[in-house]
């Protein structure tokens, strides 16, 4: 029989700058003083996230891009998990994305296995959703969407909704480090986006009703803070005569004190899980635009019959990078972010908000709910039980 502590490891293919990643290093830390907690990697290049102190495990295994090298990484990526399981006397297995998932089921059942559905877009293979919800024990979702979704397509009484932590007192003191280097001496009328160079972004559609809106606002900035070249965008941004006023940061590995120059924050995406950085933007006293994509904007912005912030409807996911066709979808954000710079008044309630709201998702409650479904596992009572089938805000 096992004593002590109960032994958790948290399973991610990398740990470079991205939401899951971010949460993966976050519940380690928030679990440490209760579990006995490691964190396996398949590659530990380009790390963005603090890992010291805590106990990490890397596979050596990178990714191979031919089909038959990814399926030879699936096979030997599990059997190396499995012996880790056996060897470390593992309790409970959690795994961040389809890659770590599909690793963490095949590892065999030493350990209870937990899988993670980070984004609306993992739904769209119903095969290894299929799976997951079979073979795993629980199946973590971000968002309740997610969660009624699996409890309904795949008649799977094991999903669960646990919303991302929240540290906000973390995040304000790393977003008062040192200053971000910006390309502009005047620092006010900033509007800020954060996320990796990807379609799902929208940032076309930012870019365009950014244009717009500086017919309005002259003095306006955008910022896109994340990794990529962002090439095309830049063209589009010279296109439109504002290149000047559109800064691409790239990567940054505390991008905080680049949110914090925010006087406003907008999400373009018409595809998210739990978008972490409109959560931080929040807890950061920011004002916030965001599209009603699949999953969790609603879920972060709406308690009941109240928001917390500008929700608009969902924009169209077919890619425009046409700079003389500004579509309705774009001209109607643009009015939204010129009225948040022109009408203080507004902009100082949704900014008031914004922080009121972000208090409802603190790392406190997190702790406590994922504390839950650990506890439980072992009395097998995970399934349907986990938080009450309630999230945040209900």
């Amino acid at each position: 029989m096992k004593t002590g502590k109960k032994k958790i490891m948290l399973i991610v293919p990398m740990l470079h700058q991205g939401g899951f990643e971010r949460v993966c290093v976050a519940t380690a830390r928030l679990l440490e003083p209760y579990y006995d907690v490691c964190i396996v990697l398949f590659d530990s290049r380009d790390i963005a996230y603090d890992i010291r102190g805590l106990q990490v495990v890397d596979l050596h295994m990178g990714v191979r891009e031919s089909l038959l090298g990814k399926a030879l990484n699936i096979g030997k990526r599990s059997l190396a998990v499995r012996k880790l399981k056996r060897k470390m006397g593992i309790d409970i297995a959690y795994s961040f994305g389809p890659s770590a998932n599909m690793v963490n089921v095949f590892s065999g059942r030493s350990a209870q296995v937990w899988v993670g559905i980070r984004s609306y877009m993992d739904m769209e293979n119903a095969r290894k959703i299929r799976l997951f919800s079979k073979r795993a024990d629980l199946v973590v979702c971000c968002s309740k969407r997610i969660e009624e979704e699996v409890r309904e397509r795949y008649r799977c009484s094991k999903a669960v909704t646990l919303y991302n932590p929240l540290d906000a007192a973390e995040l304000r003191k790393q977003a008062a480090g040192t200053g971000p280097e910006l390309p502009w001496e005047d620092r006010e009328g900033i509007i800020v986006s954060m996320g990796r160079e990807d379609d799902v972004k929208g940032f076309w559609h930012l870019l365009k009703a950014f244009g717009e809106m500086c017919k309005t606002v002259p003095r306006a900035k955008l910022m896109i803070v994340g990794e990529g070249d962002f090439g095309e965008y830049r063209t589009l941004a010279q296109e439109l005569g504002v290149a000047k006023q559109v800064y691409f940061t790239g990567m940054k590995r505390n991008p905080f004190p680049y949110l914090g120059a925010a006087a406003l924050y907008v999400l373009t995406s018409y595809h998210e899980g739990f978008p972490n950085a409109l959560i931080e933007a929040m807890a950061l006293g920011i004002p916030v635009i965001s599209t009603d994509c699949l999953t969790g904007p609603r879920e972060i912005l709406q308690s009941g019959e109240r928001l917390y912030g500008v929700l608009l409807p969902n924009m169209s996911p077919e890619k425009d990078m046409d700079a003389s066709h500004i579509s309705e979808e774009e001209r109607r954000l643009a009015g939204e972010m010129a009225r948040m710079f022109t009408d203080r008044e507004y902009r100082e309630r949704q900014a008031a908000a914004s922080l009121e709201r972000a208090g409802d998702f603190g790392s406190g409650r997190y702790v406590e709910q994922i504390r839950r479904l650990v506890d439980g596992a072992d009395r097998k009572e995970v399934a349907g039980k986990g938080n009450g089938r309630k999230g945040i805000g209900d």
